[in-house]
């Protein structure tokens, strides 16, 4: 038993060691000057500096990609949860004609390449006069993640047993009130990794974020694919903005976290 829990806690130590390497030597490289990056091999740095985070927090084109990427996927996990939400629930209370094959085509929207949707999206857009608005990337990600909300909400709201509807409906509530007040409560474990899976999803998608926007609109990680100067990659501040790009996502994370475990419990995530 004790031969096999070493084993266990090794490979543990293992994966974690892999696992938090790279972000580690982010934040390291982060602190440093760009010739003590290029010019030696060190585990911290020796010649500490903190100018790669001012030149992101006094930039405009930094910072306004912070701002940018945070604008439209708030708009883009709040508009999936309003649309998947009642779709989820008609999915998990109702048959109708072809509801599995509705629910299957949802998931292939899922898994198709944003590359195949890319040419369509762009010539929508430049009719329509949306090009470079956040509004633009918002929508555009809404083809991923609501067939994903869908199907994540879908599970959990399946496990709320059908006699809770039927009570609220004699207790004389309106759909509405009961789907507002009682339903949703019961369901905020899914709606919370819901919302946590679209936030990722549009918050780390790269195509499509750089192909429609350009400059008013454009986001963090669009802005990180563009810092090569003339005296080369910039490799310090492009490390300070993967630093500043995780902290969003760990922020999420640590809200839902408990709704992730149940999540994983319920075989859902």
């Amino acid at each position: 038993m004790d031969k096999r829990f070493r084993k266990r806690v090794f490979f543990l130590a293992l994966y974690l060691v892999f696992a938090i390497l790279p972000v580690y030597w982010m934040v390291n490289m982060s602190f440093k000057t760009n010739e003590e990056i290029l010019s030696t091999f060190s585990l911290w740095p020796n010649d500490f500096t903190l100018q790669h985070y001012r030149t992101i927090f006094t930039d405009e084109s930094w910072y306004s990609g912070y701002i940018n990427s945070l604008i439209y996927v708030g708009i883009n996990t709040v508009i999936s949860l309003l649309v998947a939400l009642p779709a989820a629930y008609a999915f998990s209370r109702y048959s109708f004609l072809g509801d599995k094959h509705v629910f299957f085509w949802l998931l292939t929207n899922r898994m198709t390449p944003p590359a195949v949707f890319l040419l369509p999206f762009f010539q929508l857009y430049t009719t329509l006069g949306m090009m470079d608005t956040h509004i633009a990337v918002a929508l555009a990600h809404l083809l991923f993640n609501v067939p994903l909300a869908v199907w994540i909400l879908e599970g959990f709201m399946s496990g709320v047993p059908r006699e809770i509807d039927e009570t609220a409906y004699i207790d004389g509530y309106s759909f509405p009130r009961f789907f507002l007040t009682i339903f949703i409560p019961l369901i905020k474990a899914g709606v919370g990794v819901a919302a946590f899976f679209c936030f990722m999803f549009s918050w780390v998608e790269l195509l499509m974020a750089r192909t429609l926007t350009s400059v008013n609109a454009k986001p963090i990680v669009a802005t990180m694919t563009r810092t090569v100067s003339a005296s080369g990659m910039d490799w310090g501040v492009l490390a300070a903005a993967g630093v500043l790009t995780i902290v969003p996502g760990a922020v999420v994370i640590w809200f839902v976290r408990h709704y992730i475990a149940k999540g994983f419990a319920m075989g859902r995530v």
